[in-house]
């Protein structure tokens, strides 16, 4: 299909990706499945690449491009491989944001180089046991010192991506009860050392998909974070997040959507290598017709995806058009994996097919960043209902 939404310069950077993607992925990435996350020194490599500062301005040690369209290539391409860069994107795309937007100039020349050259990784926190997608709910809280020097934090959350070796985690607690009127009100962010007294890393989550992507339990005792790093004013941290979740639900449809094209490319090839009855797979009418439905819907989300791409790098990307983006493009996805490893037979079901991979990644999408059900409110109240 056609696109407009990329240049040479972007294409440019795609061919360097793909050349190591092959060379240093691939290779490797096996090893890393068994695992359940990628080495460390894979994040220094990538740093190596310019990933982790394209959207960082110069004078901070990045390439000061503001637009998300290189994150964008770089799902299109691990997906096109059938790998994971683990939590790196959760570094760029869940971490970056707030420090861009929220950081003083002395929080980013202390963040941010080390940010770029990825000796810091970073990870957000915003779920915790038993709130799910109700986040004004939550009840991990940072007390501040009678000296204002520090905020005392305790508390636990869940299901975060990159807990494990993330080194600076932005954490989201409540500072003050919440007004009789607005449940949001008295949440704030504060980015955490993790090798502070009191922070520790709980379990490693066994997960159905994203193996290489470590997902940890946190918990918080009386840790002592500086206020100076509290990121933007207290009490307003649900305004921060409400502010940023956009452009993390477009990534999420970026992502469903390029697994989806994925799933396509990897089961035209099987069905034209695999024979039944003496002929290819592929030479049945049927497997012509579910790849070529399949192919018009990858083509429907594309074309959604790129359109939000553009109205994010324009800043005019709205929640509710983030949220139908995410709905759309993740729920195609769902449709096309699961016909495309249904033409893989019982070869579709073995870890060893990409096929396997994808549809258990793929299911995830569906529910982080806000489920389906959330973007559906978002999309019914922006409609008026």
């Amino acid at each position: 299909m056609r696109r407009s939404v990329f240049n040479e310069d972007h294409e440019a950077f795609r061919q360097t990706l793909r050349e190591f993607i092959e060379a240093e992925v691939v290779p490797h990435y096996d090893q890393w499945f068994m695992d359940g996350q990628v080495p460390r020194a894979l994040y220094k490599q990538l740093a190596d690449l310019g990933l982790f500062g394209i959207e960082v301005p110069e004078e901070y040690g990045g390439a000061g491009i503001d637009s998300f369209k290189f994150a964008a290539i770089q799902t299109e391409e691990t997906m096109r491989a059938g790998v994971s860069f683990g939590a790196a994107g959760a570094h760029i795309a869940l971490g970056l944001p707030y420090l861009l937007d929220l950081g003083t100039e002395e929080q980013k020349q202390r963040w941010l180089p080390d940010f770029v050259s990825g000796d810091t990784m970073y990870a957000l926190a915003m779920t915790e046991p038993g709130t799910g997608s109700d986040l004004a709910g939550m009840s991990t809280t940072a007390r501040l010192s009678e000296d204002g020097t520090h905020y005392l934090l305790n508390g636990a959350k869940t299901f975060i991506t990159g807990g494990v070796l993330a080194d600076r985690v932005i954490v989201c607690a409540r500072t003050s009860p919440p007004k009789p009127d607005d449940r949001r009100f008295g949440i704030t962010l504060l980015a955490v050392d993790t090798t502070l007294p009191g922070y520790s890393v709980g379990r490693k989550l066994d997960k159905l998909g994203l193996r290489t992507s470590d997902t940890a339990e946190l918990a918080f005792t009386d840790v002592r974070v500086p206020v100076g790093d509290r990121l933007g004013e207290e009490d307003r941290g649900f305004y921060y997040l409400g502010k940023n979740l956009p452009k993390e639900r477009l990534s999420i449809a970026y992502g469903a959507y390029a697994q989806a094209a994925a799933a396509i490319r990897f089961t035209k090839q099987y069905v034209q290598d695999r024979k039944v009855f003496g002929q290819p797979v592929a030479s049945f009418q049927n497997t012509k017709f579910e790849l070529a439905a399949c192919q018009a819907e990858v083509d429907a989300a594309q074309a959604v995806a790129d359109r939000a791409l553009e109205a994010l790098d324009a800043g005019e990307l709205t929640a509710a058009e983030a949220a139908s983006a995410k709905l759309f493009c993740t729920e195609v996805a769902h449709r096309v994996i699961d016909r495309c490893l249904q033409l893989h037979g019982g070869y579709g079901f073995i870890n060893e097919y990409p096929i396997a991979r994808l549809y258990a990644d793929n299911r995830v999408n569906r529910i982080y960043g806000g489920t389906s059900e959330v973007m559906k409110m978002i999309i019914a109240k922006d409609m008026g209902l």
